[in-house]
């Protein structure tokens, strides 16, 4: 199966309360302040957020004005080009910099399948012929540094590791010194995953940067925070909050197949202008996958 007819199936739950129920607004309908009224509560139930509604509407609904249309077939065209152009806009296709290793510093609250989701983004950077190690930085949580190992041995990486209740800080500054003596190309850095709204684990994440930051000033190139969509705008917190603290250079967002409200994506993306990196859809490690606009909003409007 190709990832559009993952990522299509993945967005069935959303479709079905998003793009079933515009449709059915639109059926037969002009455009006026009454229905624009409902489409502006239909994105904002599919948790696209009230600025990013009020938005989308708006620029949809000048496009149709400047080019005189006002029936609903049209204006679901224009809306999907909106949409489109809104992602478009923060989008930014990932690349890793050529200095030796790059560091990705993956971050997020429990529960949002962080330590499945560095398995997964390495073996797909191996895939593409990457040298990757694994950094076990979430000595907090029990069994996720056993978790990574697994992870590592499943995508064929080696993973620094000193287990439950070690100094995170500690096992990144190894980790980055061993990647260094391997010349490995990527270092994926799992971390503690607490509450976002708790001081300790971002003075731990500020601890790790400024520890990186000591060994190579560059370092970590990328701060990625990992996102799972059924949570909704509780997402928006989370984002804000590690943004805040660590400077947030791209977001993952995992588990778009289990929640009805996959505008979140949309949501994010234009209230903090931050590149969505990857996209997960499934439990299979073949099921995260780069963020492509394209693909995403074809599948969120297909009938």
């Amino acid at each position: 199966m190709s990832f559009f007819a993952r990522l299509r199936e993945g967005l069935s739950k959303t479709r079905k309360t998003f793009t079933s129920q515009l449709d059915a607004l639109l059926i037969g309908k002009k455009i006026d302040a009454e229905l624009l009224d409902e489409l502006e509560s239909l994105l904002i139930v599919s948790d696209f957020g009230m600025e990013a509604a009020e938005r989308i509407l708006t620029e949809a609904r000048n496009r149709c004005q400047v080019a005189s249309r006002e029936d609903a077939a049209f204006f679901r065209d224009i809306l999907k080009d909106v949409i489109w152009d809104r992602l478009m806009a923060v989008h930014q296709p990932w690349q890793r910099t050529e200095q030796k290793p790059h560091v990705i510093l993956v971050v997020g609250v429990n529960g949002v399948g962080k330590t499945t989701t560095i398995g997964k983004l390495a073996a797909h950077f191996q895939g593409e012929g990457n040298k990757v190690m694994l950094a076990a930085g979430d000595t907090f949580r029990a069994a996720a540094v056993a978790q990574l190992e697994k992870w590592g041995e499943r995508a064929r990486c080696p993973v620094i590791a000193q287990g439950q209740n070690a100094d995170s800080a500690s096992v990144v500054y190894d980790a980055f010194a061993a990647a260094t003596a391997r010349n490995m190309d990527l270092l994926l850095a799992d971390t503690a995953g607490r509450l976002h709204t708790k001081v300790n684990l971002m003075e731990e994440l500020k601890k790790i940067k400024r520890v990186l930051g000591r060994q190579n000033p560059q370092a970590p190139q990328d701060v990625w925070l990992v996102l799972d969509a059924t949570t909704g705008q509780n997402a928006i917190q989370q984002v804000r909050h590690f943004n805040e603290a660590l400077g947030l250079t791209g977001l993952v967002i995992t588990k778009l197949d289990g929640t009805a409200k996959g505008g979140v994506v949309v949501g994010i993306s234009e209230q903090f202008t931050l590149p969505i990196r990857f996209i997960g859809v499934g439990e299979g490690i073949n099921d995260l996958k780069p963020f492509d606009p394209n693909l995403f909003v074809d599948a969120l409007f297909v009938q």
